[in-house]
């Protein structure tokens, strides 16, 4: 089972903050589990599009979409952050 977790805007446009997934049979990497996301519900679609700069971070480790993931984990997405 993994823990899929959204922050700051993405929460909002998701409609939720967290949601539990059973690792789904052919996803391997973060790249790939965005991909299934934004499949499984339109308003991941949007939240996660391809254009969307986001950060993730698996296991509390910021990662790239490359990065493996395995039963589980916790995968965190969310906007970039800048200051000021």
């Amino acid at each position: 089972m993994l823990t899929i977790r959204f922050f700051a805007r993405l929460r909002e446009e998701a409609g939720q903050s967290e949601r539990r997934l059973e690792l789904p049979e052919g996803v391997h990497t973060v790249g790939q589990l965005r991909s299934r996301l934004r499949a499984l519900d339109p308003r991941l679609a949007a939240a996660l599009g391809e254009q969307s700069p986001l950060r993730t971070a698996v296991n509390q480790r910021m990662c790239g979409a490359e990065t493996a993931v395995q039963d589980g984990d916790e995968i965190a997405f969310f906007p970039p952050v800048t200051g000021g």
